[in-house]
């Protein structure tokens, strides 16, 4: 039986994953694809340096034309990161008659549709399951799963990093700093942790989620994007007390075929099953016009779970290849995008005020919430040890997010109003 030969450009904690699944399931993989499958070649950035898995040395090469250019490769998995280079990689290897297993969601979130088309137009597939949530299947999901259905909503928490400081925070009272200090010792978060706490890492994963479930071109300036450094533990242990976890929510609405995407921290009721996702875990609700609510939930990083990911995809474009239907699937998108205006994006908000603890200031405060027509789910008004003033916490019912916007430029402008402390969306 003739093998199937892969090529793998990367050889890191993911790339050296696809290895050990690959030689250690190779009786289970053949099975399932019909095939042997052996990694012909592997891209390193040294050839010489010490790995925790021992290869042949003559399967390693730094040229990555030694895998693009080579015609008994048949696919090529990608897991080496990288935008520009690795997009000019793969389009030549497609325009060559390869199809394409990547893990990249920085690539798929900023030139998917691109890679996709040329996919399509030489027969070739390109699957992505790894660049979401590790080894959850929820790409597979969006495209086979929901085929029959329409979604509504996707909420997740995309991001390990983020969600593990903000469980720390909230189980131990710690402070942002604190956390973050920790999380970059553990290896969760990077040195320069920009990417994780501001959102961006959350936001390319939105790109891609929200592409697939509403089947439009949405783009990465498409998302609204809040980071979690300004989320202090007050906030935190506020939130406690009325019922509520904070989490780094990514939220992708489509309603009458207008669509909004954001990334921020979101205020969620306890009571819902995504308040409980902790540590460095995520999860990804979807809720379908026809099925309703359903969530998946797993390891959102880590060699084995991305790397388990990753061979699938590689099993599932070793079949369409024998069956005949590579390329086939296309890009899935066939709407026009729509995005909603502020005024027609609506949800709960949590505001945190801090106010002259005077008389007539509630008062002055619920009234410019009438004159916006924005309702008021529960208002507290109490006094604060640490601070001078009094602090008003107020939830709304749902409200335009354009009209909040207008309550809080009219809140900067009360001299009783001292500071906007927190503003939250609130789910759930």
């Amino acid at each position: 039986m003739k093998p199937v030969k892969v090529g793998l450009l990367g050889l890191g904690t993911v790339g050296t994953g696809v290895v050990r699944i690959v030689e250690g399931h190779q009786e289970d993989l053949q099975n399932q694809a019909g095939s042997p499958i052996h990694v012909e070649k592997i891209l390193v950035q040294n050839k010489a340096k010490a790995r925790s898995l021992t290869i042949d040395e003559s399967k390693l090469t730094e040229d990555p034309w030694d895998i693009i250019a080579d015609p008994e490769i048949d696919v090529i998995v990608e897991v080496m990161g990288g935008v520009e280079h690795t997009r000019t990689y793969l389009l030549e290897a497609i325009a060559r008659g390869k199809s394409i297993v990547t893990a990249n969601k920085d690539l798929m979130a900023l030139h998917g549709p691109e890679i996709l088309e040329a996919a399509k137009n030489n027969g070739c597939d390109v699957l992505y399951e790894a660049s979401v949530a590790g080894g959850i299947p929820i790409i597979r999901t969006l495209i086979e799963g929901f085929s029959s259905d329409r979604i509504i909503k996707i909420m997740g928490i995309v991001n390990g990093t983020t969600n593990y400081i903000l469980t720390k925070m909230s189980q131990e009272g710690a402070s942002y700093d604190d956390v973050l200090k920790e999380a970059q010792q553990l290896g969760y978060a990077e040195a320069d942790p920009t990417s994780d706490v501001e959102g961006l890492d959350a936001a390319r994963k939105m790109t891609i989620l929200s592409t697939l479930g509403f089947r439009t071109n949405v783009a990465l300036d498409d998302v609204s994007v809040q980071g979690i450094s300004s989320v202090s533990k007050e906030d935190i242990l506020y939130a406690k007390r009325l019922g509520y976890e904070v989490k780094l929510l990514g939220i992708a609405e489509c309603q009458d075929d207008q669509i909004s995407v954001s990334v921020q921290p979101t205020m969620v009721k306890q009571s819902h099953p995504i308040a409980s996702v902790n540590g460095v875990f995520n999860a990804v609700y979807v809720h379908g016009e026809a099925v309703g609510e359903t969530m998946f939930y797993g390891a959102g990083a880590g060699e084995l779970p991305t790397a388990t990911s990753v061979v699938s995809d590689l099993v599932a474009v070793i079949k369409n290849k024998k069956l005949g239907v590579a390329g086939r699937q296309g890009a899935m998108v066939y709407k026009e995008k729509k995005l909603k205006t502020d005024d027609q994006i609506s949800s709960k908000y949590f505001i945190l005020l801090h106010v002259d603890d005077r008389a007539g200031v509630l008062a002055r405060i619920t009234q410019v919430f009438a004159e916006y027509e924005v309702s008021l789910e529960s208002v507290l008004q109490q006094p604060n040890p640490n601070i001078p003033e009094a602090e008003i916490i107020i939830i709304t019912h749902d409200a335009s997010k354009a009209a909040v916007q207008q309550v809080l430029r009219s809140f900067e402008s009360l001299e009783t109003v001292r500071r906007i402390k927190s503003v939250y969306r609130v789910e759930g």
